[in-house]
C-alpha cells in the first residue's frame, strides 16, 4: 500500500512547494492593472469635470434637449467610474490580497460580502446601467433622425443598439439564474 501525500495530509500552514508558491504569487501580478484603473479613473473625473465647466459656461446658451444630453454625459461618466471602482476595489479584494477594512467608517457595504459571482452580477447590473444611458441619448438624439437638424444615427443603428440592450440584460439574466443554480446545487450537496 503506497502513501502518497494527499492534499489533506499536508498541514495546513506549511510552505507551500516552490511551483504552487510561483503559481500563488502571481496573483501580484494584477497589482499593475488595478493601478493602471486608477489612472483611467483619474481620466473620468478630467473628463467630468470638463464637461461639468461646459455645462456651467453654456447654461444660458443651451437648449433643454442640449442641457440634458450634457446631464447624461455626466450621469454616464459616473456610472462608468462607480464600474472602475467596483472593479478595482471588488478584484483586487477577491483576486489578490484583502484590503482588511472591516472595521473602517467608509466601507462600502457591498465589500463585505464580494466574492468572484457577486462581482460578475455587480458588474453585469453596471454595465446595464451605462448602457441604458447611452440608449437614453441615442433616443433623445434619435428625434432628429430625418428631421432639419443633422444626427450622428440612423435607425439601423438606433435598432442596433437596442439589441445591444437587450442582449446585456439578457445575459445579465443569465450570469444570475447560472449562480443561481450554482448556489442552489451546492447547497443540497451539503
Amino acid at each position: 500500500m503506497s502513501h502518497s501525500a494527499e492534499p489533506a495530509d499536508l498541514p495546513a500552514n506549511g510552505p507551500l512547494r516552490p511551483l504552487p508558491m510561483v503559481i500563488f504569487a502571481s496573483r501580484w501580478l494584477q497589482v499593475p492593472l488595478y493601478l493602471g484603473l486608477i489612472v483611467a479613473q483619474c481620466v473620468y473625473v478630467f473628463l467630468f469635470l470638463k464637461e461639468l465647466w461646459h455645462l456651467v459656461n453654456h447654461a444660458f446658451d443651451f437648449s433643454e434637449q442640449q442641457i440634458m444630453l450634457v446631464v447624461l454625459g455626466l450621469i454616464d461618466v459616473v456610472m462608468i467610474s462607480n464600474l472602475l471602482i467596483m472593479v478595482i476595489v471588488g478584484g483586487y479584494e477577491t483576486f489578490v490580497s484583502r484590503l482588511r477594512l472591516q472595521n473602517h467608517p467608509d466601507q462600502p457595504e457591498w465589500l463585505s460580502h464580494v466574492n468572484a459571482s457577486i462581482l460578475k452580477i455587480k458588474l453585469a447590473m453596471a454595465i446595464i446601467g451605462i448602457s441604458s444611458i447611452h440608449l437614453l441619448r441615442t433616443f433623445i438624439e434619435a428625434g432628429n433622425i430625418g428631421g432639419p437638424t443633422a444626427t450622428n444615427y440612423t435607425t439601423t443603428g438606433v435598432l442596433l443598439q437596442t439589441l445591444i440592450h437587450t442582449i446585456f440584460i439578457v445575459s445579465a439574466l443569465g450570469i444570475a439564474w447560472v449562480d443561481r443554480m450554482t448556489l442552489g446545487g451546492s447547497s443540497k450537496g451539503h
